[in-house]
Formats: structure tokens, sequence, C-alpha cells
């Protein structure tokens, strides 16, 4: 009799096996409360190296951390309005506090621009202030009708940015910034998805900004994620909030203004984009662990392993040592492969005799035995090797399954089977995407014919991407 598979087959139902993954995997538990979810130790620690990848980069870019409060006045909102009635199905909102009823209810952040525009237009008051580049790391709240753990919850974990300047242009370059130096260069050089850099439709757009720029990721099974956006706000809250400066020619004017996102979404991405039948496979530029040093049995394979693990991070590996030698090797080797760390060392009896250790790679597969002390040097090799082997595979997974067409009833068509479509967006156009709508197909965005964003919508040779997503 054939033994069940520890994972529900992709290939036969790919939302049971995302589900199967993160329980199997012991990332995340579905939390107490309808659209919640706890994160565990080890889906937590992919979060951290998220964070730490990301805050460095945002740094780099000039933005500082600040908080801000979780709750915000129901009347912030309401000053903007496009942007209130964008996130008016999906507010929390409390009307009681310290066992009495309010005197205004007040939001669970959905998201800060309004808050944050209140402070800035204390804060900026002569052109010497701008640009002004704030970040915050927080929870916010969208209350959630249909939630998949790490994809869409009720609560999550982000980055908000939020920034004002003197111009269009200031602003607009560096929403574009964001979008390419920081989010594109995460995404595609340590997620190792190679992501489509685009410009949302105007349906598409975030509630009361002028422009959204988008990062698309193509999944394991053809559905598009978004996995994070940059805005051009222009002065719609600039007006709202009145966050004027004091130019250098002695006038008031309007700041224009930015924000953008990134959250734990990412992690299910992850999940999605490189997971297979047996689990988790963790790029090691992301990993927070890169190798597992395993003790087989004996007190000698113990003592061996905890002295490797020292010398491998001493070198810069983050590396985890297992020498529960008490629970069995072939559940504990199954569990480190569900998790996807890239790289297990393995040690017995025998392997201390030959001086040797098994080389398993969570990545390409495959083991192989390894001279002990050549561990330091083949290591940092190894990991780039199979860094490259999941973005060459995201890549190549993105262009086989895009479809160039030219009818609507073509982009349904692919999108339907599981694929991508580009299509010219003249061709399509705004009343073509309500119709690919009733058929649960989104454009994911605009790109130029040559892969870059368009300046524009109606650009000459922009292309629409369509297909059906998370």
């Amino acid at each position: 009799m054939a033994k069940a598979p520890v994972l529900t087959p992709q290939a036969e139902d790919f939302p049971r096996w995302y589900q199967d993954l993160i329980n199997k995997a012991e990332l995340a538990d579905n939390g107490p409360v309808r659209g919640t979810m706890v994160i565990r130790p080890y889906g937590y620690g992919l979060w951290e190296r998220m964070q730490q990848e990301m805050d460095a980069r945002i740094k780099d870019a000039g933005a500082q951390n600040a908080y801000f409060p979780l709750f915000i006045p129901q009347s912030y909102l309401t000053r903007e309005a496009e942007h209130v009635e964008g996130f008016a199905p999906e507010l929390a909102v409390v009307t009681h506090g310290g066992g009495k009823e309010l005197e205004e209810p007040v939001v669970v952040r959905p998201t800060s621009e309004t808050i944050i525009n209140d402070y800035f237009s204390k804060w900026v008051q002569s052109y010497r202030d701008l640009p002004l580049l704030i970040n915050q790391w927080a929870n916010v709240v969208r209350w959630e009708m249909r939630p998949r753990v790490f994809l869409r919850t009720s609560e999550f974990l982000w980055q908000e940015g939020h920034t004002a300047h003197a111009t269009y242009e200031d602003a607009r370059d560096y929403a574009a910034r964001i979008h390419k130096d920081v989010y594109a260069d995460f995404m595609i050089n340590v997620l190792g998805i190679d992501v489509v850099l685009g410009r949302k439709t105007p349906k598409e757009r975030f509630a009361g900004a002028i422009n959204t720029l988008t990062l698309e990721g193509m999944m394991g099974d053809g559905k598009a994620l978004q996995m994070g956006t940059s805005h051009e706000l222009g002065t719609n809250f600039a007006k709202a909030f009145n966050t004027q400066y004091l130019s250098k020619d002695g006038k008031q004017e309007l700041v224009w203004q930015t924000s953008w996102g990134v959250s734990t979404r990412m992690v299910g991405g992850l999940i999605m984009s490189h997971g297979d039948d047996n689990g988790l496979r963790v790029p090691p530029r992301l990993a927070h662990v890169q190798v597992v040093v395993m003790a087989i049995k004996g007190d000698e394979a113990v003592a061996k392993v905890r002295e490797l693990g020292d010398r491998l991070k001493a070198l810069g590996i983050r590396v985890q040592v297992d020498d529960r030698v008490d629970t069995p090797f072939g559940r504990r080797a199954v569990d480190w492969e569900l998790k996807g760390v890239p790289v297990r060392v393995e040690i017995g009896p025998r392997d201390l005799e030959a001086g040797t250790a098994m080389l398993a790679r969570r990545i390409p597969g495959g083991k192989e035995p390894v001279s002990i002390d050549a561990l330091g040097e083949l290591l940092p090799k190894v990991l780039e090797e199979d860094q490259a082997q999941l973005l060459r595979e995201s890549r190549e997974r993105r262009e086989s399954r895009t479809s160039e067409v030219t009818t609507l009833e073509e982009a349904a068509e692919a999108a339907t089977a599981g694929g991508w479509a580009r299509i010219p967006w003249a061709t399509l156009g705004a009343e073509g995407e309500a119709k690919l709508a009733e058929q649960a197909v989104s454009v994911r965005c605009l790109v130029a014919e040559d892969g870059s964003v368009p300046d524009a919508d109606d650009a000459p040779g922009t292309v629409a991407i369509v297909a059906r997503s998370y």
C-alpha cells in the first residue's frame, strides 16, 4: 500500500496544498477571531528577515522610521472622500471604550494616510522641511470577508511609507525609486521572484492616488499576486489636510505626496512561488536558517555538529544545529525539508570515520558526500547557486505561461487556463477590462512593449497584463 503524501499534491488541489504546507511547516495558525492569524516562530523568522532586508533599502532611500497611533478619528477618514469610500467596506470601527460610548468613533488603522497627513500639516512649514520621508512598521486592520492565511487576513503586518515633496516631479521620482530600488531589488534579488513592474489602471488604483505602481508575481498555479505597491498621491491629501509649505518665492504651496507598502502577503507569495510537493523552498539570501547541521546519532556526532555549527556561524552563514538524537532522524529530516531550509549537513558515526558529511540540497534536490573540512568554502557557493536557480525557475515559469493575444476572448482563455496574457491596452481599454472582471479576470498592470513602466495609461505601445489573481 502506497504511503500517503505529507502534503496534498499541488496538481491535485493547489489551495489545499498551500494550507497543508502552512500547517505542516509550522508557519502559522488561524487566530481565534475569523480572519486573523497567529504567526509561529519559523514563519515569523521569515518575516523578520524580510523586514531586515527591506528596512535597509528603505533607509538607503532616505526615509526614517517613525510610529503613529493604531486608532484614527473617524472624521479624519471622511476628509478625503475617495479614500474613505475605497476603504469603507473594510473598516473596523470602535464605538465604546472604558465602558462608555465614545464621543467620536475611532477607526482601527486600515492605512495611515489620514493621520500622518494631520501631522505632516504641522511639521511642514517651509521648503526647507522638504522632502519629508517617513516609514513605519506596524499592523493594520481591514475586515476581510474571504480570509486566507498570509494572503488576506483581517489583521496583517506591513511597512507603510509616507512622503511629502515640493514638486510633482520629485514625488513622482521618489515613488518610482521605491518601486524599483527598494521593492523590485528586494523581491528579485532576495525573494527570488521575477516580478513584473507596472502601472495600475485607473480602475485598480489605490483610493485617493493619481498613479499606482505595482509589482506582480506569478505563483505556482499561474495566478498573479500583487506583491507591493507605490502610489503617487498628488495633492489630494494635502488639500484635505491643508498641508502647505512656504516656497523659495514666498508663496504658500501644497505638498505633493507618495505612499507605499508591502506586507506579510509576501510570505504567502514566497510559499506559492517556490514551494513544491515536499514543502517550502526558501531562497538562501532570505533564509534565517540557511544551513541545518544534523547529528544522525551518537555522542561523537553531536559534539561534531556543535563544533561545525560554531565554525560555519563564524563565517557568516546562518546555521541551526539539530542535535536532537532522541528524535528519529527521518522525522527531523522531513520537518526541515517541509520548512525549506536550503541545505542540510548530515553527520553520523560512519561519516565521522570517513571525515565526510552528507550534503542535502533542498532547492535542486539530491545528496552527496563532501569533506567536512571543505564545507566552509563550499557552502557559500552552493547557496548562491541555489538562489540563482529559484529566480531562474520563477522567470521561466512566467515567460512560458504568458501568452501574446490580440482579442478579449483570447485574454480570458489564457487567464482561465492558468496563465497570463499580454494584450495591447488600446485594444482592451476600460470597457474590455470591465468585461474581463465579469469572468474573474483582472488587468494586473500596464507595461510598455519593452517591459518598462509606461509614463501614462495611454502611452503608445502600452500593454495590459491580465490574469486571475489572489
